[in-house]
């Protein structure tokens, strides 16, 4: 059971329910850990790690189509500090960039009227992390600067914007999908608008290509076969009318795992495209019997796919190639055409699929990219986590896939032969690379286990049922409750259940199946249970089945109230309980109203048949059960005191114990026998107030007023204290001040006053009011409004239900499938999430402010102050996780950085061989799927590049003698076959090549000198021409001139200066070991931290650093960190760097020396500083 506690002032929150179809699409898992769903007008935050909802965000006006979390690859800092922040997109064109924490719009963006199609946050953040680009419909994408709400460029193109894609390798590349194709960008730049319209070019049908217009008999079977054999996907040429589906393409994206390669989506297939060939070399297929595709999310960490289908299930899908080497012999010509097939390896169950009930979207988290969450229509999050069993070597032969092993070592400590436990922190701690035909071999290495993936559900979030509801407030807190009070919201849906839900919390604390249909009212009868009544639907005497049901909610007992009644009657108008809980009366809606005890559960009267037709009713709060009590005690004291004892046995009794079983047995016979006296009043058509009066079995009317000629029909009635208000048909507001006998109608035009109840709270005189276009807030002592809400003024909702929840906070049912609690004002329910009290605790850094935050990440990140860490790090890598996933370069801990500087695995050589072997598979791929002379030409430059002189001269003698590239082919042939290594022939072809690149043939020169052993000269060559990605990939796939490039390297540190993607750079920089080049660009780019950090990592464990005055550059970056430190108040911290940078923070270390109490380490001596720097070269 949910525990709970006493909580008069209750957080504003919306419990959420039903998706709206065009919710489709607007879910987002950000780096920070959290998820956000798009809810009819309103944002979702979740934790997942709880699964709770820790916020609703609601401004739109319209339903949510988009949303998205602001990217965290930056570097933070009290200027950039952590936050959350996330952009939301609705139907009528408008884009909120939030303050999650706050709840507040940080700004607002509207160009048109229209949905959004698409919209993301720029990826490369070096020149800023705040813009955002949307795709306005029809045609047009918007460049907006999200801190500001600033349009800094717009651009139009031809055909409709579906979605778009950015390249992650290249921030200038972008690819939209349009109504008719795809258009390519390739001059993308946050500065200006693209120049050219791109590159369009035609999606053709996988099932009208040439591989499908064969004959039957010609055709393997199979779809998996058939979708293989697909030549040309992406044409230049428009396709003609009977070809074209391109409204089957369902979703476009860049592939995060594979340089130019792209996903294109499909409801039976998915197509691996490779964008430098325009050609299928991958293909996913659902044979005729199972079910379609959704989406496809494709994995970062590995070549792997998490797939969504129209039944729910998602299932993971691993890469792995079936290309054959150049030495393996293929008897199946079918089986050559075979390339990347992506295997399926994992799972989970299904969802039942109705027409109301089917699965949206699924994210996953991207962080870790282990944990998935399923956004299904009616409301619900799935939280699925990937785990991974260590699996015998046989488990996998009946599936007849090859086996998936466990990584070689986990954050650079092996893995040891039978560990049972296989670390599942992220996708790459659970699964190695996997295998590659014709390449690996198939037995695993020493310490890899064979893994066997599973999906487990470990969370979920149920919304509310479709409405209508109907809400009922638990009796109100009182100091005869406070010890056992809880705040439970009974809420009756359109199945027939009732949810209890406790909003201290918000969380559900029990579902009630109780009725067969609509729960029409709800009144409680005491703080653990109530009674709820639904009617049928009437037949053709318009007569329905009523199901009045008493429900215990400790027990979870249910019976019906009335017995066998409730068959073939008048439905049931309304339900009314007196205020001690004594009495209930039954409204029909043309049968005379039921008296009924509610203790003994007997009928004490049903009204005959003449008596008047009531339209509205109300107990009056007025009693007599404290004056009946008196009379009662007093009666028992009397007979106490005439009753004398009767043996000299009972006089010794003492007094005392007499006293306590005389009042025992008065409370027994008086929560018993008592009935107190109350009564209720009630109108009938004409206006007409009758008065009964209730005590036991005794029914007996009392006075009559007559109807006031200023109220129409009276729909509805309330009574508090002195004050009785009624309601009208025609909105009119008719104030009773029975003590002074006074009335005063008021005119709300506002039409039908379809409820009125008073506020709890002993002389809170607050009256909500609910009318057929919304609710008010009214102050009954001074007679005037305090707050109002209005359809399509205010909220775009229609408002179902009302209720008081506590004395100062409301409670509205809608008609989005919503339940909200808000303030008297009536305004957003949007709350800071600091501020709440949730049953789980949330752990994320975000929710702190900037300077704590930036504190506990220095404090976790490294305390060389102190031998041992002062706080609890049981789970060191979730904890840092939450920091460190935010930047694009891990900084391991300093436990297992050893191994990964000092010791790696790879050493320098083998990482390139390594990157050229996959990128020899991948020209391997283009080979079997060239189709034209240009196809050929591409595979035979990059075998050139790699080295494979005698394949690439295979592919030159391929040239058919018509074409006109055939003469210089074949001499290009020839050169390879009979280049020597002379100094004289060396020289020829090095000013050939430097000539041919002056003039224009930049790849014909880089070629030539990669055949003469010049790789370093041709990457000095790409620089200069700008081709950097060209170089990197030259630099790191040419082993044989590593060691000299890596002399050549200094170009690297400093980047594109026209783009300034630093953080780029330093993987290509930490790719070869240059530390002292990646040193100076973090220093440069001012993260001070990362400088410190990294150095001292080098110094401790034997890393060289190389550079002409080691002591000022060490000094300088342990200055600034410990500057820093201070900054931020961590002081014991700052003394320490301050102290390690010898004479260059001696100036700081006085200044911190003169704070109190900082318990300071003496400096360093000369010596020590000459033997922590003595591996310095």
């Amino acid at each position: 059971m949910i525990p709970y506690t006493v909580n008069i002032k209750l957080a504003a929150r919306t419990l959420t329910g039903t998706l709206h179809l065009q919710n489709k699409t607007a879910v987002d898992w950000g780096w920070q850990g959290l998820i956000a769903q798009g809810c009819h007008s309103n944002i979702l935050i979740i934790d997942p790690k709880t699964a709770q909802t820790i916020q609703v965000l609601e401004r739109h006006k319209a339903s949510v189509v988009k949303v998205k979390w602001s990217r965290e690859n930056y570097h933070h800092g009290l200027s950039s500090p952590y936050s959350l922040r996330l952009a939301s997109a609705d139907a009528a064109g408008k884009i909120i960039v939030w303050d999650v924490v706050s709840g507040m719009a940080h700004c607002e963006i509207q160009e048109h009227t229209k949905p959004i199609q698409d919209m993301d946050w720029l990826w490369a953040q070096d020149a800023s992390r705040d813009l955002l680009l949307a795709v306005h419909p029809p045609n047009y994408i918007v460049l907006w600067n999200g801190d500001t709400g600033t349009k800094l460029w717009k651009k139009s193109y031809a055909e409709n914007i579906l979605s778009f894609s950015f390249d992650p390798f290249e921030p200038s590349n972008l690819a939209l999908l349009t109504s008719e194709g795809i258009v390519f960008i390739t001059d993308f730049s946050h500065s200006k608008p693209p120049g050219s319209g791109g590159k369009k070019v035609y999606i053709a049908s996988p099932h009208s290509s040439p591989a499908h217009s064969k004959p039957a008999v010609t055709q393997p079977t199979g779809a998996k076969k058939a979708l293989n054999k697909v030549k040309v996907l992406i044409t230049n040429e428009k396709p003609t009318a009977e070809a074209v589906t391109l409204n089957d393409c369902l979703q476009l994206s860049y592939l995060p795992s594979k340089r130019n390669h792209m996903l294109l989506l499909y409801p039976r297939e998915i197509l691996i495209l490779d964008l430098e060939l325009s050609q299928t070399v991958g293909v996913v297929a659902i044979e005729r019997s199972g079910v379609p595709f959704i989406q496809v999310i494709p994995c970062a960490q590995r070549d792997a796919l998490y797939c969504l289908h129209e039944n729910g299930c998602v299932t993971l899908r691993v890469c792995r190639s079936t290309t054959p080497s150049p030495n393996e012999t293929v008897n199946d010509p079918e089986q050559n055409l075979q390339e990347l097939v992506y295997d399926l390896r994992s799972q989970c169950d299904a969802i039942r699929v109705t027409k109301t009930v089917r699965p949206y979207r699924v994210v996953i988290c991207p962080v870790n990219e282990n944990s998935a969450a399923l956004v299904v229509s009616d409301g619900r999050v799935m939280l699925w986590e990937l785990k991974a069993h260590a699996s015998k070597p046989s488990s996998s032969l009946s599936s007849g896939w090859p086996p998936l092993y466990s990584p070689v070592n986990f954050c650079g400590t092996p893995l040891h032969q039978n560990q049972k436990c296989i670390p599942d922190l992220s996708l790459n701690t659970m699964i190695g690379h996997c295998l590659i035909s014709g390449v690996d071999s198939p037995r695993p290495l020493a310490g890899q286990q064979e893994v066997h993936l599973k999906f487990m559900l470990t969370g979920l979030l149920s919304g509310l049922p479709l409405p209508p509801f109907s809400l009922r407030m638990c009796p109100p807190l009182t100091t005869k409750n406070i010890n056992h009070y809880q705040p439970l919201l009974a809420v009756g849906t359109s199945n027939g259940s009732v949810l209890v839900y406790n909003l201290t919390s918000g969380l559900l604390h029990k579902e009630l199946s109780v009725h067969s249909c609509e729960v029409r009212g709800i009144e409680w009868v005491s703080l653990t249970s109530f009674l709820s009544f639904a009617t049928s639907v009437p037949n053709n005497l318009g007569l329905v089945r009523n199901e009045l049901q008493h429900v215990d909610l400790r027990t979870g007992r249910c019976f019906a109230f009335r017995g066998e009644r409730g068959n073939d009657e008048p439905a049931i108008e309304m339900i009314k309980v007196s205020h001690l809980k004594q009495y209930l009366v039954v409204v029909f809606r043309d049968k005379p109203l039921e008296l009924w005890d509610v203790r003994t559960g007997t009928l004490l009267r049903e009204m005959a048949k003449n008596f008047p037709t009531v339209t509205a009713l109300e107990w009056s709060p007025s009693h007599n059960l404290k004056s009946l009590k008196k009379k009662h005690l007093a009666a028992r004291e009397a007979m106490a005191r005439q009753t004398t004892l009767a043996d000299a046995e009972q006089s010794s009794v003492e007094s005392s114990v007499i006293s306590l079983l005389q009042d025992a047995e008065s409370k027994s016979e008086m929560s018993q026998g008592i009935s107190a006296r109350e009564h209720f009043v009630f109108t009938d058509t004409d206006g007409q107030v009758y008065h009964i009066t209730v005590e036991g079995n005794t029914v007996k009317d009392g006075a009559r007023i007559p109807p006031d000629g200023s109220m129409g029909s009276i729909a509805c009635i309330a009574w508090k204290g002195d004050t009785l208000v009624l309601g009208d048909v025609d909105g009119n507001l008719n104030f009773w001040d029975l003590k002074a006998r006074l009335s005063r109608a008021v005119p709300t035009h506002r039409g039908w006053v379809k409820k009125i109840r008073f506020a709890p709270g002993k002389g809170n005189q607050k009256l909500l009011v609910m009318y057929t276009d919304g609710a008010e807030v009214w102050d009954t002592k001074e007679v005037q409004m305090v707050s109002s809400i209005r359809v399509g003024r205010n909220v775009n909702y229609r408002i179902l239900d009302i209720d008081w929840c506590t004395s100062d906070k409301v409670v509205l049912a809608s008609d989005d499938g919503c339940v909200r609690v808000l303030e008297m004002a009536m305004k957003s329910a949007s709350y800071r999430m600091d501020e709440q009290d949730l049953t789980d605790s949330v752990w994320c850094p975000y929710l702190l402010l900037p300077r704590a935050a930036l504190t506990l990440k220095a404090f976790l990140i490294l305390q060389p102050w102190s031998n041992t860490f002062t706080m609890d790090i049981t789970h060191v890598y979730v904890t840092a996780s939450l920091f460190f996933h935010i930047s694009f370069i891990i900084l391991f801990p300093l436990s297992d950085i050893k191994s990964v500087l000092q010791d790696p695995n790879l050493n320098l050589l083998q990482r390139c061989l390594l990157v050229s072997r996959f990128q020899l598979e991948r020209v391997r791929l283009q080979e079997v799927k060239r189709s034209s002379y240009e196809h050929t030409k591409k595979c035979a430059d990059q075998l050139l590049l790699l080295g494979q002189t005698d394949r690439a001269v295979q592919l030159l003698l391929e040239t058919s003698a018509d074409n006109s590239s055939y003469y210089c082919d074949s001499l290009k042939a020839c050169l390879v076959t009979t280049i020597t290594s002379s100094g004289p022939s060396q020289s020829t072809i090095k000013l050939v090549a430097t000539n041919m690149i002056a003039n224009g043939k930049l790849a014909e020169g880089v070629q030539l000198l990669c055949l003469i052993d010049k790789a370093a000269d041709a990457c000095r060559y790409l620089q200069t021409y700008g081709e950097w990605n060209r170089a990197a990939w030259l630099a790191k796939a040419s082993a044989h001139v590593t060691r000299r490039w890596i002399k050549l390297s200094g170009w690297l540190p400093y980047g594109d200066p026209t783009l300034r993607r630093g953080n780029l750079l330093f993987p290509e920089n930490a790719f070869r070991k240059c530390f002292v080049r990646l040193n100076v660009l973090i220093a440069d780019m001012r993260y001070f931290d990362r400088a410190a950090l990294f150095i001292e990592a080098c110094l401790k464990y034997g890393s060289s650093l190389t550079t002409a005055s080691p002591h000022k550059f060490i000094g300088a970056a342990f200055v600034d960190y410990a500057k820093m430190l201070r900054s931020i108040g961590l002081k014991q911290g700052a003394v320490l760097w301050a102290s390690r940078a010898g004479e260059a923070g001696k100036e700081l270390l006085d200044e911190l020396s003169q704070t109190e109490g900082m318990g300071l380490e003496s400096s360093p001596s000369e010596e020590e500083v000459d033997n922590s720097l003595g591996n310095i070269e």
